[in-house]
């Protein structure tokens, strides 16, 4: 058994959700051959979760447990500390990298620390303060448990410190949701095929998706949500989650269904042209409230809070209760003339594109039990500005004095260069300003 203390080797990821292999595609082609993926099979679909390997381009896992989909919360969770406690026994890794806030990751940060394996959050600090939410008691389980915390804004780090979390072990890296999307958005020639297979024309529909159990289990709040995207007056584009579909068809809402364009689940790279295409997003999904802010979309966010209150904070997306406030906030961002204009002129508040290289080299930090030669958190002050490095921040050796050049990135552990990119908290330059169709 792997004891704190001992030295294991390598690396385990543990993911089982399409977010969590979207997520941590650059992490795990980062680290190569001293990684190994074990699928906890949370997302059991192959729509959800096997076609998004091969749609990245990433191996299978080498592991994946056994039975755990589709079972109440209390068995898949113990199912999953259970074999993966054995799956970590048997690689006695150096270190296991958890993403988000799944019951995954909560699994596996839990079968990593009882046996005293050091656990790496991507991610780390995210916070709805709704304790309803499944994914706000695992983030807190894992906050409790992580050795070193990837905080992906100021302001997830800063409410790891208000936790009582040593500064010295959080880490502002940035959100690898960036690269992400970056990486699998696709060029103009293949979004206009997109749009042609689905009889769209860019900048002329919403793209819509609804998978929080919340949404889909309440079968009121279901017809009102389904009801409101009805009612929008453009096409609405629903790549449904089988939950969606299921629910859908035992609350009687098929009619509902009927007056959508739903579709099913496409992988992220379709997905993300669709994004980029659409006049308006909405969806109940954490991780399209950081896609938004990258692709320059406007989003309604059907919830009635949000753990990533910086894409609200940026004019990026809006909160909206199920029912009247759907249409309400969809008509409003709908009727701005000069949002588009704004929306891309902004930089995203989720970082620089880098998160995924500086995770990397913590994860080879820990692997080698080194020190990592990088700024702390506990260097500069908890809370600053989206896109703005603090003037009175010390400069490292080489580094430019002063405040740091606009479009900067407060999201680093590492100097940024005397000059930001160009690119850098935007998608591509021919992305953000070539439109793929017209009708």
């Amino acid at each position: 058994m792997t004891r704190r203390g001992s030295r294991g080797t390598g690396a385990v990821v543990v993911l089982g959700t399409r977010p969590e292999v979207v997520k941590l595609a650059g992490v795990i082609r980062g680290l190569g051959s001293d990684a190994q993926v074990v699928h906890t099979g949370q997302h059991y679909d192959d729509a959800l979760s096997g076609e998004i390997f091969r749609g990245l381009g990433l191996p299978e896992p080498r592991v994946g447990l056994r039975r755990t989909g589709g079972l109440p919360r209390v068995e898949q969770v113990s199912s999953m500390i259970d074999q993966l406690g054995r799956t970590f026994e048997a690689a006695r890794p150096a270190v296991v990298v958890v993403q988000g806030d799944t019951n995954s990751a909560s699994a596996g940060a839990q079968a990593a620390h009882y046996l005293g394996i050091d656990v790496l959050h991507v991610e780390a600090g995210l916070r709805s303060h709704d304790r309803t939410m499944p994914e706000e008691i695992n983030r807190r389980i894992i906050g409790v448990l992580a050795d070193v915390h990837c905080a992906p804004t100021e302001g997830a780090a800063a409410h790891l410190l208000a936790e009582g979390v040593e500064p010295h072990r959080i880490h502002l890296t940035g959100n690898t949701a960036v690269e992400a999307v970056r990486a699998s958005l696709p060029g103009p020639e293949a979004r206009r095929a997109v749009l042609k297979a689905h009889g769209l024309c860019s900048d002329g529909f919403v793209l819509a998706t609804v998978h929080r159990p919340e949404n889909t289990d309440d079968p009121e709040r279901l017809r009102l949500i389904l009801g409101e995207l009805v009612g929008l007056g453009l096409p609405v584009l629903l790549p449904i989650h089988p939950r969606t579909r299921a629910r859908a068809r035992r609350y009687g809402l098929d009619g509902l269904l009927a007056a959508l364009r739903v579709v099913e689940p496409v992988d992220h790279a379709t997905f993300l042209a669709l994004a980029h295409e659409a006049r308006l997003l909405v969806s109940d999904s954490g991780g399209v409230q950081e896609e938004c802010t990258v692709l320059k979309r406007p989003l309604v966010v059907v919830r009635n809070n949000t753990e990533r209150p910086e894409a609200m904070d940026s004019g990026f997306a809006v909160l909206a209760a199920p029912g009247p406030d759907i249409g309400f906030r969809a008509r409003a961002l709908l009727d701005d003339p000069g949002l588009a204009a704004r929306l891309a002129a902004t930089p995203s508040p989720f970082g620089d594109g880098r998160a995924g290289d500086r995770i990397v080299g913590l994860i080879r930090t820990l692997v080698e039990r080194a020190v990592p030669p990088t700024r702390r958190v506990s260097d500069r002050p908890a809370v600053a500005a989206p896109g703005v490095r603090p003037a009175s921040l010390p400069s490292p050796v080489g580094a430019p004095t002063g405040p740091h050049p606009p479009g900067g990135n407060p999201c680093t552990d590492h100097p940024m260069p005397a000059e930001p990119r160009p690119e850098a908290f935007s998608p591509p330059p021919e992305a953000a300003t070539t439109s793929t169709s017209s009708c």
